[in-house]
């Protein structure tokens, strides 16, 4: 892997567990000072577990946040400006997620490929990095690499979990608090299934 990748930290909510239909409600990503949030009205319902567990509602066809409106953008508008903040850091850029191979990385790949924008996303992202595979391969003897769990442990620290852009900004935290080296993380890089022919 080369010196000059740039992680960006990122996370999604979404209406369900289930990566081969959830909708996405919320894309957030940071990297430094940089910031990205934004909410989009999903098409499925959501299941009450991810109700109770993200705080979304739906309601009259608009989207709540532990009962507070908030502005909502089309999906592919959504992640349009998302693949634009990804643009504006040196690329190759390579996204980071907690539990990105089983979760995140699936539902976004699989609604930028329904949107035709798996080309325009290839051109600024290289890779995918999971922070849950990096913490155990780091930290063995830990008693749980829940991303929760390990910000007590290394930051003594709590936070709003399952909220985006706490999720992302924690993330950004607990991985600078880790001495993670290049050739480890090289180690850990992937691509999703379906997009083999990326490069590294």
């Amino acid at each position: 892997m080369s010196d000059n990748k740039t992680i960006v930290f990122f996370d999604l909510e979404t209406t369900g567990l289930d990566t081969a239909v959830c909708d996405i409600i919320q894309v957030s990503a940071i990297c430094g000072e940089k910031v990205f949030n934004v909410y989009t009205l999903p098409r499925r319902p959501l299941t009450e577990g991810a109700s109770e567990v993200n705080g979304f509602t739906v309601s009259d066809g608009s989207l709540f946040l532990h009962g507070n409106a908030v502005d909502t953008v089309p999906l592919i508008d959504a992640l349009t400006s998302f693949i634009s903040f990804l643009r504006s850091f040196s690329c190759p850029v390579l996204l980071a997620a907690h539990n990105a191979k089983r979760f995140d990385v699936p539902v976004l790949t699989r609604v930028l490929q329904e949107l035709d924008l798996q080309q325009e996303f290839q051109q600024v992202v290289s890779g995918f990095v999971d922070t849950f595979l990096l913490s155990k391969n780091l930290y063995r003897n830990l008693g749980s690499h829940s991303q929760q769990y390990m910000v007590r442990h290394f930051l003594g620290r709590t936070y709003e979990a399952h909220n985006a852009v706490e999720d992302a900004t924690m993330l950004q935290e607990l991985f600078n608090s880790w001495n993670v080296s290049r050739d480890t993380l090289s180690t850990l890089v992937f691509q999703d299934e379906l997009q083999k022919g990326w490069m590294i």
